[in-house]
C-alpha cells in the first residue's frame, strides 16, 4: 500500500496541470478522473478503517455517491486534486496504521458487496494506486511494477474471473492450450 501510494502520488506530481485534461488509458476518462477516483477511493476505504475501528458500519460509498464524486472531482483544478489526492492518501494510512490486531480481524464490506477481514483494506488499496498508476499513462507500466504485486495482482485477477464463468476459457489460455485469449470484461 505504501509503496504503491508513493508511486502513484509521484506519478501525480510529475503530470502538469494541462496533462490532468488528457486522456488515462481507461476509455471515457481522462488523467484527471483516475486522480479524482483515487483521492475518492482513499476516502472510502478510510470509511471501512473507521468501520474496522469502532464497529460502526460505515458503506464505503453512502448513498452510491462514487460516480458523482468522481464527476464532480475530475473539474477541480489540478492544484487542488493533487492536494486532495495526497492529504487523502496519508490520511488513510495513518488510519489504517492505527488499527489493532481485532480491527484488522473484523469483518467489513466493500462497495462490491464482498466480506473481508479490514487487514484486506492494504491489499485493495495497493491494488488501487499500482494500477491506476499505469492507468495515468504517464510511461510506468505493469513491468515497472514490484515482481510480488504482478504475481498477486494476476492471481486474483485470474480468481475473479474464472469466478465469473470465464474458468474454462481462462483455464484454457493460461494453460496454452489456446493462443487465443479470452475476452475479459473490467474488473477494477
Amino acid at each position: 500500500m505504501a509503496e504503491g501510494t508513493r508511486l502513484f502520488l509521484a506519478a501525480v506530481d510529475r503530470l502538469t496541470d494541462a496533462a490532468f485534461a488528457a486522456p488515462s488509458l481507461l476509455p471515457g476518462w481522462s488523467r484527471a478522473h483516475v486522480v479524482a477516483h483515487v483521492h475518492f477511493n482513499a476516502e472510502a476505504l478510510r470509511r471501512l478503517t473507521h468501520w474496522a475501528r469502532t464497529g460502526e458500519r460505515t458503506p464505503m460509498y453512502p448513498g452510491g455517491r462514487r460516480n458523482a464524486e468522481i464527476e464532480e472531482g475530475c473539474r477541480l483544478p489540478p492544484a487542488r486534486l493533487r492536494e486532495m489526492a495526497h492529504a487523502s492518501a496519508a490520511a488513510l494510512a495513518a488510519g489504517f496504521g492505527g488499527l489493532d490486531a481485532d480491527a484488522l480481524a473484523r469483518t467489513v464490506v466493500t462497495a462490491q458487496g464482498r466480506e473481508v477481514p479490514a487487514a484486506e483494506i492494504a491489499w485493495l488499496r495497493a491494488r488501487e494506486v499500482m494500477v491506476h498508476t499505469v492507468d495515468l499513462d504517464t510511461g510506468i507500466t505493469f513491468a515497472n511494477l514490484p515482481g510480488d504485486f504482478t504475481a498477486a495482482l494476476a492471481a486474483d485477477a485470474a480468481a475473479r474471473h474464472a469466478g465469473s464463468g470465464q474458468a474454462a476459457a481462462l483455464a484454457a489460455w493460461l494453460t496454452g492450450r489456446t493462443g487465443r485469449a479470452p475476452s475479459l470484461s473490467a474488473w477494477l
